[in-house]
């Protein structure tokens, strides 16, 4: 019997602290075999977890689980000690991009024949709002004509499209779109503790106040931007002005400590 990839069959490897990772780093590019190898096993868990939010894509997670890995190697690679982050801030994305370099190159072809249906009804739904309204109408709007949930309706266009089509843009005023994603609350893929070692920590307290408290609701409260817009007193199209504003802010921040232009 084949076993399935779990968290409880992960070979384990002790956590590595920022400077064991950065030995490490530095012995692997010297090409010390063994040091890269231990690189890649103590950052098994990280790969796993990263997985975990690509799990309903219709792959095994031991396939994605190898996509993933080799992700990791590139990052060992490609690794700058001069960006002045932590291997895995820079190892996160680097992971992400391969998988989903591999979704978008070979998405399932089997669709639920539920889902191909639903999309026919909301493509339909949403030309015959546009028609009525005189604009793009809201993912909210297209759901609550046909009877479904919003969510259905996502999950239908990510199984029959490419997973980018949660940035189709539902709205729009003179420069800023609102996508389906900002319809949708952030699924608990990964706990918020261990997100904000790998990613926000070392820059959220540089941003300006309601940049990071937009982002904190946003990312690691799980709120819609509808939800962060009523709680304070804004509209949702603010919203997104702001947290578009604050992700800028942070990569300028990752330029300045790379030395880059900003």
């Amino acid at each position: 019997m084949i076993q399935r990839l779990t968290e409880m069959n992960l070979p384990r490897f002790p956590l590595l602290s920022d400077q064991e990772m950065m030995e490490l780093l530095h012995r692997a590019k010297e090409g010390d075999a063994e040091a890269r190898e231990r690189l890649i096993n103590c950052n098994l868990k990280l790969i796993f977890n990263l997985v975990q939010r690509f799990a309903h894509r219709g792959y095994e997670i031991e396939d994605l689980f190898q996509i993933g890995t080799i992700g990791l190697i590139k990052a060992i690679d490609k690794f700058d000690f001069t960006y002045g982050v932590k291997f895995s801030t820079y190892a996160v994305p680097m992971i992400i991009g391969e998988i989903r370099r591999f979704l978008r190159d070979d998405h399932p072809v089997k669709v639920p024949r539920s889902y191909k249906e639903l999309v026919y009804r909301v493509n339909r739904t949403r030309e015959q709002l546009a028609a009525t309204l005189g604009r793009e109408p809201t993912i909210g709007e297209i759901a609550a004509e046909i009877g479904v949930e919003r969510e259905d309706i996502v999950s239908a266009l990510e199984a029959v499209q490419s997973p980018t089509s949660i940035y189709d843009t539902l709205y729009q005023d003179d420069s800023d779109p609102i996508y389906v994603l900002d319809q949708l609350p952030l699924e608990k893929e990964l706990e918020p503790a261990w997100f904000e070692k790998i990613a926000l920590k070392e820059v959220l307290d540089k941003l300006p106040e309601r940049e990071k408290r937009v982002l904190l609701m946003r990312f690691f409260e799980d709120k819609t931007q509808s939800e962060i817009a009523g709680q304070l007193h804004l509209s949702q199209v603010q919203i997104s002005r702001i947290e578009r504003t604050a992700l800028h802010h942070i990569r300028e921040l990752m330029q300045e400590k790379n030395g880059e232009p900003g």
